[in-house]
Protein backbone atom coordinates (compact mmCIF):
# COMPACT_ATOMS: atom_id res chain seq x y z
CA UNK A 1 0.00 0.00 0.00
CA UNK A 2 2.41 2.65 -1.16
CA UNK A 3 0.05 5.27 -2.63
CA UNK A 4 0.47 8.43 -0.56
CA UNK A 5 -2.44 10.89 -0.86
CA UNK A 6 -2.46 14.68 -0.64
CA UNK A 7 -3.00 15.76 2.98
CA UNK A 8 -6.28 17.68 3.21
CA UNK A 9 -7.93 19.40 6.14
CA UNK A 10 -11.53 19.62 7.37
CA UNK A 11 -12.52 22.30 4.83
CA UNK A 12 -12.07 19.70 2.08
CA UNK A 13 -15.42 18.19 3.13
CA UNK A 14 -17.08 21.26 1.59
CA UNK A 15 -14.66 22.03 -1.26
CA UNK A 16 -13.78 18.62 -2.74
CA UNK A 17 -14.31 18.15 -6.48
CA UNK A 18 -16.58 15.17 -5.69
CA UNK A 19 -18.70 14.80 -2.58
CA UNK A 20 -20.88 11.81 -1.75
CA UNK A 21 -23.27 12.77 1.05
CA UNK A 22 -25.67 10.38 2.75
CA UNK A 23 -28.07 11.12 5.61
CA UNK A 24 -30.37 9.04 7.79
CA UNK A 25 -31.98 9.05 11.20
CA UNK A 26 -31.26 6.56 13.98
CA UNK A 27 -33.29 5.84 17.12
CA UNK A 28 -30.15 5.96 19.27
CA UNK A 29 -28.61 8.93 21.09
CA UNK A 30 -25.70 10.82 19.48
CA UNK A 31 -23.26 9.74 22.23
CA UNK A 32 -23.90 6.04 21.49
CA UNK A 33 -23.55 6.57 17.73
CA UNK A 34 -20.31 8.52 18.23
CA UNK A 35 -18.90 5.81 20.51
CA UNK A 36 -19.52 3.20 17.80
CA UNK A 37 -17.93 5.36 15.09
CA UNK A 38 -14.93 6.73 16.97
CA UNK A 39 -14.19 4.67 20.08
CA UNK A 40 -15.21 1.04 19.55
CA UNK A 41 -13.37 0.60 16.25
CA UNK A 42 -12.96 -3.15 16.61
CA UNK A 43 -16.75 -3.55 16.46
CA UNK A 44 -17.10 -1.72 13.12
CA UNK A 45 -17.11 -4.90 10.98
CA UNK A 46 -20.08 -6.19 13.03
CA UNK A 47 -22.32 -3.39 11.77
CA UNK A 48 -20.60 -1.96 8.65
CA UNK A 49 -20.58 -4.85 6.20
CA UNK A 50 -18.00 -3.35 3.82
CA UNK A 51 -15.39 -3.16 6.62
CA UNK A 52 -13.31 -6.23 7.49
CA UNK A 53 -11.16 -4.53 10.15
CA UNK A 54 -10.63 -1.16 11.80
CA UNK A 55 -7.67 -0.67 14.11
CA UNK A 56 -6.49 2.42 15.97
CA UNK A 57 -2.91 3.57 15.30
CA UNK A 58 -0.56 6.24 16.68
CA UNK A 59 -2.15 6.19 20.14
CA UNK A 60 -5.63 6.78 18.71
CA UNK A 61 -4.61 9.64 16.38
CA UNK A 62 -5.01 7.40 13.34
CA UNK A 63 -6.64 4.24 12.05
CA UNK A 64 -6.02 1.45 9.60
CA UNK A 65 -9.18 0.28 7.85
CA UNK A 66 -9.57 -2.68 5.52
CA UNK A 67 -12.57 -3.22 3.28
CA UNK A 68 -13.91 -6.28 1.50
CA UNK A 69 -12.16 -6.70 -1.82
CA UNK A 70 -8.74 -5.80 -0.40
CA UNK A 71 -9.02 -2.01 -0.21
CA UNK A 72 -6.88 -0.58 2.58
CA UNK A 73 -6.66 2.88 4.15
CA UNK A 74 -4.23 4.45 6.61
CA UNK A 75 -5.92 7.47 8.10
CA UNK A 76 -5.30 10.49 10.31
CA UNK A 77 -8.14 11.59 12.57
CA UNK A 78 -8.90 15.31 12.15
CA UNK A 79 -11.94 15.88 14.36
CA UNK A 80 -13.25 14.14 17.45
CA UNK A 81 -16.15 16.15 18.81
CA UNK A 82 -17.97 13.65 21.05
CA UNK A 83 -21.58 13.12 20.03
CA UNK A 84 -21.24 15.71 17.23
CA UNK A 85 -18.52 15.01 14.64
CA UNK A 86 -15.86 12.50 13.67
CA UNK A 87 -13.64 13.14 10.65
CA UNK A 88 -10.51 11.64 9.16
CA UNK A 89 -8.44 11.84 6.01
CA UNK A 90 -6.79 9.00 4.14
CA UNK A 91 -3.02 9.33 4.04
CA UNK A 92 -2.18 6.06 2.24
CA UNK A 93 -4.20 3.60 0.21
CA UNK A 94 -3.96 0.93 -2.45
CA UNK A 95 -6.78 2.53 -4.51
CA UNK A 96 -5.43 3.66 -7.90
CA UNK A 97 -6.20 7.16 -9.17
CA UNK A 98 -7.23 8.56 -5.78
CA UNK A 99 -5.34 11.73 -4.78
CA UNK A 100 -7.30 12.91 -1.69
CA UNK A 101 -10.07 11.48 0.50
CA UNK A 102 -11.68 12.80 3.66
CA UNK A 103 -14.68 11.35 5.47
CA UNK A 104 -16.80 13.30 7.92
CA UNK A 105 -19.60 12.00 10.15
CA UNK A 106 -21.83 14.73 11.57
CA UNK A 107 -24.28 13.76 14.33
CA UNK A 108 -27.25 15.94 15.28
CA UNK A 109 -29.70 15.18 18.08
CA UNK A 110 -33.34 14.75 17.05
CA UNK A 111 -36.51 14.15 19.05
CA UNK A 112 -36.20 10.42 18.27
CA UNK A 113 -32.41 9.94 18.38
CA UNK A 114 -29.72 11.08 15.94
CA UNK A 115 -29.49 12.45 12.44
CA UNK A 116 -26.33 11.03 10.82
CA UNK A 117 -24.71 12.72 7.82
CA UNK A 118 -21.74 10.96 6.23
CA UNK A 119 -19.69 12.88 3.66
CA UNK A 120 -17.01 11.30 1.48
CA UNK A 121 -14.96 14.14 -0.03
CA UNK A 122 -12.89 12.85 -2.95
CA UNK A 123 -10.31 14.01 -5.45
CA UNK A 124 -8.64 11.86 -8.04
CA UNK A 125 -7.92 11.49 -11.71
CA UNK A 126 -10.76 11.39 -14.25
CA UNK A 127 -11.33 7.62 -14.20
CA UNK A 128 -11.30 7.60 -10.39
CA UNK A 129 -13.96 10.34 -10.22
CA UNK A 130 -16.11 8.55 -12.79
CA UNK A 131 -15.78 5.31 -10.81
CA UNK A 132 -16.77 7.07 -7.57
CA UNK A 133 -19.82 8.66 -9.23
CA UNK A 134 -20.85 5.27 -10.58
CA UNK A 135 -20.29 3.74 -7.13
CA UNK A 136 -22.61 6.28 -5.43
CA UNK A 137 -25.69 3.99 -5.38
CA UNK A 138 -23.68 1.08 -3.95
CA UNK A 139 -21.97 3.29 -1.38
CA UNK A 140 -25.37 4.68 -0.41
CA UNK A 141 -26.77 1.18 0.05
CA UNK A 142 -23.74 0.21 2.12
CA UNK A 143 -24.32 3.29 4.32
CA UNK A 144 -28.04 2.59 4.76
CA UNK A 145 -27.38 -1.07 5.61
CA UNK A 146 -24.64 -0.09 8.07
CA UNK A 147 -26.87 2.46 9.80
CA UNK A 148 -29.73 -0.06 10.04
CA UNK A 149 -27.32 -2.61 11.58
CA UNK A 150 -25.88 -0.01 13.95
CA UNK A 151 -29.36 1.03 15.06
CA UNK A 152 -30.18 -2.62 15.86
CA UNK A 153 -27.02 -2.85 17.98
CA UNK A 154 -27.70 0.38 19.85
CA UNK A 155 -31.47 0.27 20.32
CA UNK A 156 -33.01 -2.24 22.69
CA UNK A 157 -35.76 -4.43 21.27
CA UNK A 158 -39.11 -2.70 21.39
CA UNK A 159 -42.01 -4.70 22.67
CA UNK A 160 -45.57 -3.80 21.65
CA UNK A 161 -47.48 -1.95 24.32
CA UNK A 162 -50.39 -3.84 25.94
CA UNK A 163 -53.46 -3.78 23.76
CA UNK A 164 -51.59 -2.96 20.55
CA UNK A 165 -51.17 -6.54 19.37
CA UNK A 166 -53.64 -7.85 16.84
CA UNK A 167 -55.88 -10.73 17.90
Amino acid sequence: MARRLRPVELGFAASAPLRLVFTTGLAAPPAAVYRSLAVELASTPAWFGAVTSATPTHGGAGRTVRLKGGVEFRETILATDPAARYAYRVDETNVPGLSALLEEWVLSPTADGTRVRWTMAVDGNGPCRVAMRLARPGVGKSFRDAMRNLERRLTPARHPSPGSARP
